[in-house]
């Protein structure tokens, strides 16, 4: 069986990709989680993960770390992970990476936290870039490979939309305002039963991280009926 160590459903967007795409796909899997409380690779995750970082997936004798490596190992195995058409599938991997590497000035400014609700308010330029970007991604995926085959970016959920969950988590929590397409695409995204699993699970957690939870400030607080109970200052 499958282990895949994950970190504070709250707060770890790169454990969401990997836990999304094996729950979506109906794959049995031991899940593990574990504290995750700052930034950067942590000696305390050295026993199971070689790089200090979750997430991480463990098959037998075999360990994979970052989450677009593991969507990639779980693919070979799982075919339908990728869009069949191989057009499709390259720009998948393509946007897949895009958003595995890039969008800095995003996750710096939104650190991915399912529990807030923020007012939202104006974006720096360089945020601002980002989402631009991204929504021109979904667009673009959509209009050009979706067609009536589902709500995702390529139709059916693929590994592609894995990599933009967190971004989906993001833009809803703090209230950013996107174009209608766009926004169609988020809240398909937030229907998806393993999303909702996920919020869930978050949801449960005590766990308050002060770096994450003080960002909700800066986007005009906490919605009323805001699920997020701040860490003290």
């Amino acid at each position: 069986m499958l282990t895949l160590y994950i970190g504070n459903k709250n707060y770890s967007s790169w454990s969401l990709r990997p836990w999304i795409l094996l729950t979506h796909l109906g794959v049995t899997f031991l899940e593990v989680p574990v504290q995750v409380c700052g930034r950067g690779p942590n000696d305390t995750h050295r026993p199971y993960s070689d790089n200090g970082l979750v997430p991480a997936l463990h098959d037998g004798d075999i360990q994979v770390s970052e989450s677009l490596a593991i969507c990639e190992y779980v693919a070979e195995q799982y075919p339908q992970a990728w869009p069949a058409d191989r057009h499709a599938r390259a720009v998948a991997r393509s946007v897949a990476s895009e958003m595995h590497a890039g969008f800095g000035s995003l996750r710096g400014a939104m650190p991915m936290n399912v529990k807030a609700r923020a007012h939202g308010g104006p974006l720096p330029a360089a945020v601002k870039a980002d989402v631009a970007r991204i929504c021109e991604i979904w667009e673009d995926c959509r209009s050009r490979f979706a067609g009536n085959k589902g709500p995702y970016l390529f139709g059916d959920f693929s590994v592609a939309d894995a990599m933009f969950a967190p971004v989906v988590w993001r833009f809803f929590c703090y209230n950013v305002d996107l174009p209608p397409r766009a926004a169609a695409y988020r809240d398909a995204m937030l229907d998806h039963p393993a999303m909702q699993a996920w919020e869930r699970g978050a949801l449960e957690e005590t766990i308050h991280v002060a770096q994450s939870d003080a960002a909700l400030a800066q986007w005009g607080g906490p919605r009323e009926g805001n699920y997020l109970v701040l860490a003290a200052a």
